[in-house]
């Protein structure tokens, strides 16, 4: 069974950074791509930024240049690395993986002053 588990969200003023990890277990994590998305209140969980088994990335345009995807096969983690946040990034976000399809129970990330 895949479990995957979120970490590293929190408040954060205008223009800071947070670092997101989603810890995977119950699969071969280095077989698969994995996914960022989010959810703000009364939206549409929307896509963020996708990395494959071999590395390559794909990102929103609304995040693109200010998001980084990264992976650590040895870890079993994909990373989200958000700089220059803005308030329109405030969401709960939720990693996935593309084996099961499974989700994570999202962290909470809150971009304001």
């Amino acid at each position: 069974q895949v479990q995957l588990v979120e970490s590293g969200g929190g408040l954060v003023q205008p223009g800071g950074s947070l670092r997101l990890s989603c810890a995977a277990s119950g699969m071969i994590f280095s077989r698969y791509a994995m996914g960022w998305f989010r959810q703000a209140p009364g939206k549409q969980r929307e896509d963020v930024a996708f990395i494959s088994s071999g590395g390559n990335t794909n990102y929103a345009d609304s995040v693109k240049g200010r998001f980084t995807i990264s992976r650590d096969n040895a870890k079993n983690t994909v990373i989200l690395q958000m700089n220059s946040l803005k308030p329109e990034d405030t969401a709960v976000y939720y990693c996935k993986d593309f084996y099961s399809g499974s989700w994570g129970q999202g962290t909470q990330v809150t971009v304001s002053s």
